[in-house]
């Protein structure tokens, strides 16, 4: 049985300014948001390789190991733009079609797909994964067994936590 908990990153400047994100450092927020949480109890903790949540990890004194399956969307084009400077036909595409990625980048149904070969894959053992909100929106959906037009439904705040337990292919979402 696998206890995972997916941990949000903090904020970063590009959350507050309404931008794809790059690979962008916390924001002051976030250094303070970092004041107040506890890192839950784990037999290993493993992280995203951007910056955002590494330093999350780092901050919360984690020992992480890194681990590119837990990488943000790929935003292609769009990273580090802002929602305004994204041409409206392709945003429009990419909200509304999971397959689309006008972008250039990593589609909704492929984030999808590579969240759940990582989750199907994870060892036994109390896990910390440290990471990106449309990772853990990936995971919830997945472990609901929801289509990933639900993906847009999820909405997961900085240091958000979201509790699954299981094994390959049987989730649950646990709520505290």
């Amino acid at each position: 049985m696998v206890r995972l908990t997916l941990l949000a990153h903090a904020s970063t400047e590009a959350q507050r300014a309404v931008r794809f994100p790059a690979d962008e450092p916390l924001s002051q927020r976030g250094r303070r948001e970092l004041g107040r949480a506890v890192t839950p109890v784990a037999d290993r903790v493993v992280v995203a390789p951007e910056r955002r949540t590494t330093e999350t990890a780092a901050a919360l004194g984690a020992t992480a190991a890194v681990d590119p399956a837990l990488r943000d969307l790929d935003y292609g084009d769009w990273a580090g733009l802002a929602m305004d400077e994204v041409p409206a036909a392709g945003l429009h595409e990419w909200l509304t079609d999971p397959h689309a990625a006008p972008h250039g980048g990593e589609s909704v149904a492929a984030l999808g797909d590579r969240v759940a070969r990582w989750l199907d894959g994870l060892a036994p053992g109390r896990v910390v994964a440290v990471t990106h909100p449309a990772v853990i929106r990936a995971a919830t959906g997945y472990a609901l067994g929801a289509e990933p037009r639900v993906f847009w439904r999820i909405d997961v705040r900085p240091l958000a936590r979201v509790r699954l337990h299981g094994r390959a292919g049987r989730w649950s979402l646990r709520l505290d």
